[in-house]
């Protein structure tokens, strides 16, 4: 008798779905998006990664358990066939070792997809990724540097891509003759499929928070920017004045 694929489909579904409500419940995950205080909810959109992602997740997971299974159980065949009474002693943990793995980082691929979210305020972004460790990272607008696109060959043809929004950070100059590094801080936002789209309303946000607050101009900003490099303030020392800019227009508004 052949099971059909819809029935697998939801026995599977049926089963993933109660690891994840126990595991969710254990571990205190959140299943809402995080919320940004102050924020004006009226433009907060929050979205998770696209079903691509989930997709190009598995395929590597499908080339990793092939790859270790397949050895694994050759060398046990070698085994079987060299010494027979060693290799039927070893035959059930050696399974074990094949296929308890596998359905633990396959669940894990889920909870990984299922507990990512991406939020986009009227101040500020935010990424949630974790499970055991929940990690957030908050990006307000007025320290993005730079927002990049990346796509490799494989997430082009899942139709997905990563958005990279780079921040100002501390950082530390190299001696004369050496290459120079800053290292800042970034946020990476995985999987997306429509990045385009995300990336011009990052864009657009930032724009909008230059010419906010306390009435500087993006102009204005780039001068007082200019100024500081210039007068011999390192990165970290512009990143407080920064921070404390920042603070001044959430108080004054």
């Amino acid at each position: 008798m052949i099971i059909p694929e819809k029935a697998v489909l939801r026995a599977s579904q049926w089963c993933y779905q109660g690891v994840w409500s126990i595991i969710t419940q254990w571990l205190h995950v959140p299943e809402e998006p995080p919320h940004l205080t102050g924020a004006d909810d009226a433009d907060v959109r929050s979205f998770r990664p696209a079903e691509g992602f989930l997709r190009y997740m598995k395929l590597f997971f499908w080339i990793g358990l092939v790859a270790f299974d397949g050895a694994l159980l050759v060398l046990w065949l070698i085994l079987l066939f060299a010494v027979p009474w060693l290799g039927l002693l070893l035959a059930l943990p050696i399974w074990a070792i094949m296929i308890l793995p596998d359905i633990i980082a396959y669940i894990a691929i889920h909870l990984r997809y299922d507990t990512t979210w991406y939020v986009l305020s009227d101040r500020s972004m935010r990424i949630r990724r974790g499970i055991w460790n929940i990690h957030e990272t908050t990006i307000t607008y007025d320290n993005i540097q730079n927002v990049a696109i990346r796509q490799g060959p494989v997430q082009r043809y899942f139709g997905i891509s990563n958005v990279l929004v780079e921040t100002a950070g501390g950082g530390a100059k190299t001696t004369e003759g050496h290459q120079s590094t800053v290292a800042g801080h970034s946020g990476l936002l995985e999987g997306i499929e429509n990045a385009e789209e995300v990336r011009d309303v990052i864009l657009r946000k930032w724009r909008e928070s230059r010419t906010a607050g306390l009435g500087d101009d993006s102009s204005a900003v780039s001068s007082m920017a200019s100024a500081h490099y210039s007068s011999g303030f390192s990165n970290a020392q512009v990143q407080l004045l920064e921070d404390i800019r920042d603070l001044a227009r959430e108080l004054s508004s």
